[in-house]
């Protein structure tokens, strides 16, 4: 045994082996060698991810009040819920505050129809800061009003997407996967009467070949996120379902 001083001061008994062990019991042992503690120490800190503070309490605020309003198409379902989910799938692929954030705030230019969508990204650029901006910004399809027409603007966005930030795709396929599950499970409960909530340029057979495209585009970008593979999973079992059977 060694002695060390510890950062108290005390004087504490340590083992010489490089693998030393503390015994807990029996049979039960816990290492405390240096190396190893640290170690740990750093796999548990990047396991609670980003601390979130009160900017991110703002954009929560901001963002409900933003679409205080509005409800989940054809739902009774407040919108918030949309966000608060979205920002959960980005959290928990690793997202840092500003992802956070430009996930609760993502749909707030391109869900407002007041026609001064730059307007708005020039507030949330003042308010939480050009990063968080410049996400939003990258996940909003048009600021043109009145919006282009459906096909044209969804080929855009995915034309898009193929150089977009690694924080812009983070929140945008964390939206798409929220929107694919949701359609999913609603498609189980009301079948083809489901895509009359939809836009009316769309319709389910354009729908599901945009939603085949956006799996291709996050598999090729996303190669290693699990998210990218969820979508491709709930995507191939919505268009199974959503297939007759003998097509």
């Amino acid at each position: 045994m060694t002695s060390s001083t510890s950062m108290s001061g005390f004087e504490t008994a340590r083992p010489a082996s490089l693998h030393a062990t503390l015994e807990l019991g029996k049979g039960l042992t816990v290492p405390t060698d240096e190396s190893t503690l640290v170690r740990q120490a750093s796999v548990a800190d990047a396991r609670m991810g980003p601390m979130l503070g009160k900017r991110f309490l703002d954009a929560l605020t901001y963002a409900a009040e933003l679409h205080a309003d509005q409800t989940r198409k054809g739902s009774p379902t407040p919108y918030v819920a949309h966000l608060l989910g979205v920002c959960s799938l980005v959290l928990e692929d690793g997202g840092d505050e500003d992802e956070a954030i430009a996930a609760l705030l993502h749909d707030a230019v391109e869900d407002q129809d007041d026609g001064k969508p730059e307007q708005l990204l020039a507030e949330i650029r003042a308010r939480f800061g050009n990063r968080i901006a410049s996400i939003v910004d990258e996940c909003t399809e048009t600021l043109k009003r009145p919006k282009p027409p459906w096909p044209e603007r969804k080929a855009a966005y995915l034309a898009h997407l193929e150089h977009a930030s690694d924080s812009a795709l983070r929140v945008s396929l964390a939206d798409k996967l929220y929107n694919a599950t949701s359609v999913l499970r609603d498609y189980r409960l009301q079948g083809d009467a489901l895509w009359s909530r939809f836009n009316a340029q769309a319709g389910k057979e354009r729908t599901l070949d945009h939603y085949a495209d956006l799996v291709g585009l996050f598999n090729r970008r996303c190669l290693a996120s699990p998210m990218a593979r969820e979508l491709d999973r709930v995507v191939a079992e919505l268009v199974e379902l959503a297939t007759p059977a003998d097509a």
